[in-house]
C-alpha cells in the first residue's frame, strides 16, 4: 500500500526526468534558433515542432495500448534510450557539417515517436508511485517542473549555444540523459499493474477500450475536447512569438520573453501546490483558460517593447499550471489505473492532435497572409499604429486574431463545461 514514505520514489523520478526534459528542451530551443537563422521563416521553424507532434498524435491511441500491454519501467527505459540515440544522430550531422533542415525534421520525427510511447508509461508509473491524497500536491510539482524548465530552457539555451554552439547544447542534454536513464534503471521500482486480461489482448481491442471509457465518460470527455481547442490557439501563438521577437529585438530577446512564461508558470505552480481543493474543478479550468487567451495575444499584439511582452506572458501563462494540476486530479480519481495507459493515449491524441495544425496555421498565416497584408498596407495609419510596420508586423496582427479566436472559443465551447461539475467530495468512490 502507497504511504508517505513512497513519495521518495515520486521525487527521484520526477526530479531526474525533468532535468532531462529540461536537457531535451535546451536541444529543441537551440535547433529552432539554428534553423531560424538559416531560413528567416516562421513555418519552416514551426515544422520542426509539427514534426514532433505529428507522430505523437496520429499513434498515441496505440501507444496507450502498448504501454498497458507492457511493462512501464521497461517502456520508459527504452524510448529514453532510442530517442537519446536520435540526439546523438544529430550531434554527429552537425559536426561532420552535413546537418540540414530534412535531417531535422526526420530526427524530430523519430523522437516524437519514442515519446509517444514514454509518455503514457510515464503518466502510470507517476499514478504508481504516488499515493491519491496526494495527487493534487504532486500534480503541481510536475506543473513546478515544466516551469522551470520554460524558464531555464531558452535562457540557457541562447546563453550556450552563442557561446560554445549546438554542439555544447547536445553534449548537455545527453548528460542529463544519462542521470535519468540510470536513476530510473537503479532506483526506482515499479508496483506491478494487475490486468492480466489486458495483457493478453490485442493492441487493437485495448486502442478500442480507452475510447469507450471516454465516450461513456463525457465529463472527462469534454474537458479533453475543450483543452483541444486550448491547444490550437496556443500552438498558433508558439508558431508566432519567434517572427514577432527575432525581427525587432533579436535571439536573446526572445529567450528572455520566452523565459517569463516559466516564470508565471513558477507562480502558478506554487499556488495549485498551496492552494485548498476547489469546490469544483471543471470551473476552474474553463475561467483559468478564459483569462489566459483573453490577455496576453492583446498585450503582446499592441505592444513593441520586450518589457511588457514579458508582462504578457506573466499574465497569459500563471494560471496554466492550475488548469493542469486539476485536469490531472480528474483524470487520475476517474480513470482505473489498470486502463490508464490507453486512457492517456486517446487524451493525447484528442487533446494534442490541433497542435501541430496550429503550429502550422500559426507559421503560415504570417509568412503568407499577414505579413505580405501588413507591407502592403505600410502606409495605412491605424494598421501602422496598431501592428508596426516593416518584419515583425503582419506577426502582431496574427497575435490579435489569435486573443480574438481565443476569446471566441471560452465564451463558446468552453461554456458548455458549466454543464459539468467535478468535486473531490462527490466522486471519492470512482
Amino acid at each position: 500500500m502507497k504511504n508517505k514514505h513512497s513519495l521518495r520514489d515520486f521525487y527521484i523520478l520526477w526530479s531526474t526526468q525533468s532535468l532531462s526534459q529540461l536537457g531535451s528542451a535546451m536541444t529543441g530551443f537551440a535547433l529552432t534558433l539554428w534553423l531560424y537563422e538559416k531560413t528567416g521563416s516562421a513555418l519552416g521553424t514551426a515544422a520542426l515542432t509539427i514534426c514532433t507532434y505529428a507522430p505523437y498524435v496520429v499513434m498515441s491511441i496505440f501507444a496507450g495500448a502498448i504501454t498497458d500491454k507492457y511493462d512501464k519501467k521497461k517502456t520508459m527505459l527504452a524510448c529514453d534510450a532510442l530517442a537519446a540515440l536520435t540526439t546523438v544522430l544529430v550531434f554527429v550531422l552537425y559536426k561532420a557539417d552535413r546537418l540540414c533542415m530534412w535531417h531535422l525534421y526526420a530526427v524530430n520525427a523519430a523522437s516524437g515517436l519514442m515519446n509517444t510511447v514514454q509518455q503514457p508509461a510515464s503518466e502510470v508509473a507517476y499514478t504508481l508511485v504516488v499515493p491519491r491524497a496526494y495527487y493534487q500536491k504532486t500534480s503541481a510539482c510536475q506543473s513546478l517542473s515544466r516551469s522551470v524548465i520554460a524558464i531555464g530552457n531558452p535562457l540557457l539555451a541562447s546563453a550556450l549555444y552563442g557561446l560554445a554552439g549546438l554542439d555544447a547544447v547536445i553534449a548537455v542534454d545527453l548528460t542529463t540523459f544519462a542521470v535519468a536513464f540510470l536513476a530510473l534503471w537503479l532506483f526506482i521500482r515499479l508496483p506491478e499493474v494487475r490486468d492480466e486480461a489486458g495483457k493478453k489482448e490485442k493492441v487493437l481491442k485495448l486502442a478500442r477500450e480507452g475510447l469507450q471509457f471516454l465516450k461513456e465518460h463525457p465529463l472527462v470527455l469534454h474537458v479533453i475536447l475543450f483543452m483541444s481547442g486550448v491547444n490550437l490557439i496556443a500552438s498558433a501563438f508558439d508558431a508566432v512569438l519567434p517572427a514577432l521577437v527575432i525581427p525587432l529585438h533579436g535571439n536573446g530577446a526572445l529567450g528572455i520573453v520566452t523565459s517569463c512564461s516559466g516564470i508565471a508558470m513558477v507562480l502558478g505552480s506554487l499556488l495549485a501546490t498551496a492552494m485548498p481543493k476547489p469546490k469544483d474543478r471543471v470551473r476552474v479550468i474553463y475561467l483559468t483558460m478564459l483569462f489566459s487567451l483573453g490577455t496576453e495575444n492583446f498585450l503582446l499584439a499592441f505592444s513593441r517593447n520586450p518589457i511588457l511582452w514579458c508582462v504578457g506572458q506573466v499574465i497569459g501563462w500563471m494560471l496554466v499550471p492550475v488548469m493542469s494540476a486539476n485536469q490531472n486530479v480528474i483524470m487520475r480519481n476517474s480513470i482505473p489505473v489498470a486502463l490508464q495507459g490507453r486512457v492517456y493515449a486517446c487524451r493525447n491524441t484528442l487533446q494534442f492532435f490541433t497542435i501541430p495544425i496550429g503550429l502550422a496555421l500559426g507559421g503560415f498565416m504570417v509568412d503568407n497572409v499577414c505579413e505580405p497584408f501588413m507591407h502592403m498596407n505600410r502606409s495605412n495609419r491605424l494598421l501602422t499604429a496598431l501592428f508596426g510596420s516593416g518584419k515583425g508586423s503582419g506577426a502582431a496582427l496574427m497575435m490579435f486574431a489569435l486573443g480574438v479566436a481565443g476569446v471566441v472559443l471560452c465564451l463558446t465551447t468552453g461554456r458548455k463545461l458549466k454543464k459539468y461539475r467535478y468535486s473531490d467530495e462527490e466522486n471519492a468512490g470512482e
